[in-house]
């Protein structure tokens, strides 16, 4: 089968592109976006089993945010470690082995019996979300032909927002029962899915080419440094590493994560916290959908600058509102803010990024890269969301909104003068462009 536009090498059993998208590509793309969904449902489902764990297990606040941030570590060593083994065994078989994890993860979660146990789930779980932050949309990348990039790698962040907004609605349902175990139980479901799925997908053929031209020369696995000489290698690093720090120092997770609180601190009832992160949830997946035809039909950069100034507008007029005494105005002012700012980010920074980590690094690079990409990404998540409240408190949250709109606008100035556009471009005219810009 094939899954390029371009023909694939002798020797490994890639056949010639059709003009249509393959059925196999169809479901190595919908099988493969299930990691972005359990992505989206291990980071979202805590927020509900939370409530009822804290009792059952007697948990301290301390001990609240060891279980939350938990993932976020595992998340980092996640996205760190995968790049390699990707390289050296195919996207294939890491693929599998994330598949497993979320599996084993999400068993262990069900069945923990006390804090120590959970938390270890939470960092099994954080490995698997971690390394399915980088691998499934390389995969997609280099499987998808260029002309349908942009839609396929965003199908993995459609399904990641739909996975935030399953997890809300899972905690709605079993709220009554505060039956937190099925919460988690529900995600084996979908982990299962990708576990069987995946052992019927097809190895990349970015990956099958490049293995087929080292072996003539002798050459052996990657080297385990980037090759930071390679002018193409440097200049994706820096906007892969910059879009990754903007995605969360833009605020996005503080508002996804506080919502409730920000709502109280304007003076709106919050008392169903649950229900307002399904209103965020839905928002988040409408916009990100919406995004899926202008990927390849306007273009990176238009959303990306489309997306930067509308968040960056919403956090001042945001910032101001929460500045203002409580009342009907200001009230309102604030939900429109925030649905602005969430929307902002869904069409554009949200999906971008992560289809940008995976298209502006050469072959050899391009597993590793995104793995630094994707590290840089949680690090950023978790600084954010352990200081914002604590921040918030000392300074105002009309300041922390404040400074995420200039990083916003910072962003937007980056974004203007570094990022190339890639649609409807071959990967290897992608790097020849990075290469010949000064």
């Amino acid at each position: 089968m094939t899954l390029q536009d371009s023909p694939p090498p002798p020797g490994t059993g890639v056949p010639v592109a059709r003009s249509r998208p393959p059925r196999r590509l169809v479901t190595a793309t919908a099988v493969v976006a299930l990691g972005g969904l359990l992505f989206g449902f291990d980071t979202g489902v805590i927020s509900g089993a939370l409530l009822f764990l804290k009792e059952d297990f007697a948990l301290s606040s301390f001990q609240e945010g060891t279980v939350i941030s938990a993932l976020l570590i595992g998340a980092a060593a996640g996205a760190l470690g995968s790049g390699r083994p990707a390289d050296r065994f195919g996207r294939r078989r890491v693929l599998i082995a994330v598949a497993l994890v979320f599996t084993l993860g999400l068993a262990s979660a069900v069945a923990s019996r006390d804090f120590a146990s959970l938390v270890a789930a939470r960092v099994v779980l954080g490995l698997a979300v971690g390394s399915a932050s980088t691998i499934v949309p390389l995969y997609l990348a280099e499987i998808a032909p260029p002309r349908l990039r942009g839609q396929l790698v965003t199908a993995n962040q459609v399904l990641l927002t739909v996975g935030i907004l399953v997890s809300y609605l899972v905690n709605l349902a079993f709220s009554g029962s505060a039956d937190w175990r099925a919460m988690f139980a529900i995600g084996l479901i979908p982990s299962v899915a990708m576990l069987v799925g995946t052992l019927f997908i097809p190895e990349s053929p970015e990956w099958l080419r490049r293995r087929a031209d080292d072996r003539p020369a002798g050459r052996h696995a990657p080297a385990a440094r980037l090759p930071l000489a390679d002018p193409a290698v440097r200049r994706a690093l820096v906007i892969g590493v910059t879009l990754a720090a903007v995605q969360q120092f833009g605020g996005i997770n503080s508002i996804i994560y506080y919502a409730p609180s920000i709502m109280a601190r304007a003076g709106l009832p919050a008392g169903n916290s649950i229900q307002y992160s399904v209103v965020i949830g839905v928002i988040n997946v409408v916009m990100t959908v919406a995004a899926i035809p202008l990927i390849d039909r306007l273009g990176r950069r238009p959303l990306l600058l489309f997306s930067l100034a509308g968040m960056a507008a919403s956090l001042v007029v945001l910032g101001v509102t929460m500045a203002l005494p409580s009342g009907p105005l200001p009230h309102l002012l604030a939900l429109v803010c925030m649905v602005t700012y969430v929307g902002s980010f869904a069409v554009g920074l949200g999906p971008v990024f992560w289809i940008l980590a995976a298209e502006l690094f050469p072959p050899g690079a391009r597993a590793r890269g995104g793995a630094l990409c994707a590290l840089v990404n949680w690090a950023a998540n978790f600084v954010v969301g352990q200081l914002f409240l604590p921040v918030a408190d000392e300074v105002g949250v009309s300041w922390v909104f404040w400074f995420f709109a200039a990083v916003s606008a910072g962003a937007l100035c980056f974004v203007a003068v570094k990022v190339p556009e890639t649609k409807n471009r071959s990967l290897a005219d992608i790097q020849l462009d990075l290469a010949a810009r000064g």
